[in-house]
């Protein structure tokens, strides 16, 4: 490594890389990221596709959305504490790598078994890349426009999210399911080669890693999210009470095992500051909006308003649309304004935006779907750039794995956590089950909009 680099990562540990090398940064990082968030989404649209193939029934098919789910899920936390300590370039170069070559073993994939291993391998890469990726924008871009680098972040995420059923079946329109993993290699190839001549090297932390603490975390974590997963598919309520207890079970067993631990798995240190609970309280109440809105919408659209698949493609348009818009715009306010009051603010559009959409008249004109979506997006891109800022900057800079792990796990536990709802709302309340869980996406914005006014008493405490 040359002089001038080392140079640059020692800058980068005070205050960002300088401006070439952190555009081409900046371009693997989200390059990587929008990956891994596709993938949590595409899938879903090839379960069909995959259970003609392979010649397996809809019960079984289902475990490929669900392996890659626990296994990025679970291991969130556990790789970005190991960031820390061995430095977040190599475990998300290392993720990366492993998120590449797994998409070509699925792309290859002869079989459920063998699918399935290679979705927990591709699990695992792109828990690899969500964990560290937050950390590495602080280090990526200077302070004056963290703002702007956590606004590219949230627009790629949510980007990615929304638009992956609709790039999914654009792919499935011209060719088979494994083209949906092969994609994934040529991109994935660029972004290593990128990656390993711009990332920054980051401080390293001194203490061991606590193996123990990361199993439990991987199981807690991990159980959590095949109890909700089971839920969301009718499973046995014995079953999924016992997935769920044991997840329980296991996170209070971490936390009496940690509640002195210098640098903890789960960050129990960071908890303790007001700014950093209630930032991700709010961040997990976010999410779990979007994965209500997006699991009840398509259905509200094609089977409460009778729109076609074609228009409810177009209906959905305007959240990711005004997101990509308001991110930038929120970032560089977030650099003037508290958190508490721009997610607040954004929150409470959401909430508004989720009540206006449960009360559409039966036979609504175009403009009055498009605009009450724009809305939503205008509020959840409004809060999540300064959230992530706030969650970020409450944790010290030694800390930054350990809260980016947080930052990707609450993203990904509310996401999850409001598709099961939604599925239940549907359970419970049939063809109206799509108004009751905007309804109920409501009150989830209402709550995180009153935690995030919260954070104005904590931070003046």
């Amino acid at each position: 490594m040359s002089t001038e680099t080392i140079l640059a990562d020692e800058l980068a540990a005070v205050d960002g890389l300088p401006a070439e090398r952190r555009r081409w940064a900046a371009a693997a990082i989200f390059t990587a990221l929008a990956m891994a968030s596709l993938d949590t989404a595409i899938a879903n649209i090839a379960l069909p596709a995959i259970a003609a193939d392979l010649h397996v029934g809809p019960a079984d098919v289902i475990w490929v959305v669900n392996v890659y789910q626990i296994a990025l899920v679970a291991t969130l936390l556990p790789l970005a504490a190991l960031g820390e300590i061995v430095g977040h370039r190599r475990i998300y170069l290392a993720g990366l790598v492993l998120f590449t070559v797994a998409s070509l073993a699925c792309a290859c994939a002869w079989s459920l078994p063998s699918l399935l291993m290679a979705r927990v391998l591709q699990g695992l890469g792109a828990s690899g890349i969500m964990s560290v990726n937050t950390a590495l924008v602080r280090f990526v871009y200077p302070g004056r426009l963290q703002g702007r680098g956590f606004g590219h972040n949230a627009l790629v995420v949510a980007t990615a999210f929304t638009l992956g059923p609709t790039i999914a079946s654009g792919i499935l329109a011209i060719g088979p399911w494994s083209w949906l993993f092969a994609i994934n290699i040529p991109f994935g190839v660029v972004a290593i080669v990128i990656g390993l001549k711009t990332l920054p090297r980051t401080p390293r932390a001194t203490h061991a890693f606590d193996f123990p603490g990361a199993l439990l975390a991987a199981g807690c974590l991990g159980l959590l999210i095949l109890g909700i997963g089971s839920a969301a598919h009718h499973a046995r309520p014995g079953l999924v009470l016992i997935e769920l207890a044991a997840a329980v079970l296991l996170g209070w067993v971490l936390i009496r095992r940690q509640a002195d631990h210098p640098a903890p798995v789960l960050p129990i240190d960071l908890f303790r500051r007001p700014l950093f609970a209630l930032s991700t309280a709010t961040a997990i109440c976010s999410f779990a909006v979007q994965g209500l809105a997006f699991v009840s919408l398509p259905f509200y659209f094609e089977d409460i308003l009778g729109r076609s698949q074609v228009e409810t493609g177009f209906f959905m348009t305007p959240w990711p649309l005004v997101v990509a818009m308001m991110a930038p715009i929120a970032g560089r306010l977030s650099n003037r304004y508290p958190a508490g009051i721009l997610g607040g603010l954004g929150l409470a559009l959401l909430g508004v935006g989720m009540a206006l959409l449960a009360m559409l008249p039966a036979s609504p004109h175009v403009a009055d779907i498009v605009w009450r979506m724009a809305i939503c997006g205008c509020g959840f891109g409004f809060f999540q750039v300064p959230n992530m800022k706030a969650l970020m900057s409450s944790a010290p800079a030694g800390r930054s794995g350990s809260a980016s792990g947080i930052v990707a796990t609450a993203r990904l536990t509310g996401q999850t956590s409001g598709a099961a709802l939604a599925a239940l709302c549907f359970g419970l309340a049939g063809r109206e089950g799509a108004t009751a869980a905007l309804v109920l996406g409501a009150a989830f914005a209402a709550v995180g909009c009153v935690m995030s006014s919260l954070r104005l008493i904590a931070k003046a405490q």
